[in-house]
């Protein structure tokens, strides 16, 4: 193995590990300085094409996944701002993507996302906001 390939590997692994960790605690959003402040409860995705859907937002890790949701997949964040985050992801068998989520308020994020799922490419621009809080048993 060469040396920029253990680089690679190690800088995947650690990426991987903070990706994890990010999911461990879903009350803070750790490592995504952008995520922490968004407020949990029901939340509307409208789509640049006008589709929408509601969500109960518990983990603002999980909007980085829009075409590939309740997957397991590998992040890479390329981005870790203040109000802004990008993160590249892969999933095995699935597909993979690119999003990057802006916040504009703790109750209003864009999300741009764009790849390829089950082979098939995908480019969303969503504005998602809130709307208030979750119905019991969600």
């Amino acid at each position: 193995m060469m040396m920029r390939d253990l680089v690679r590997a190690g800088a995947a692994g650690g990426v991987l590990m903070c990706g994890l960790a990010g999911m461990a605690a879903p009350a803070q959003a750790p490592g995504f300085a952008a995520l922490k402040g968004l407020e949990r409860g029901q939340w509307q995705l409208r789509e640049a094409s006008g589709t929408s859907r509601a969500i109960c937002l518990g983990d603002p890790v999980s909007l980085f996944q829009q075409r590939h949701r309740g997957i397991e997949c590998s992040r890479l964040v390329l981005e870790n701002g203040p109000s802004r985050a990008t993160v590249s992801y892969t999933c095995p068998g699935a597909g993979r993507g690119r999003t990057t989520i802006t916040v504009e308020t703790p109750r209003l994020v864009r999300i741009q996302s764009q790849g390829l799922e089950e082979g098939a490419p995908f480019d969303l621009d969503i504005e998602a906001r809130k709307i208030g809080t979750c119905a019991a048993g969600n």
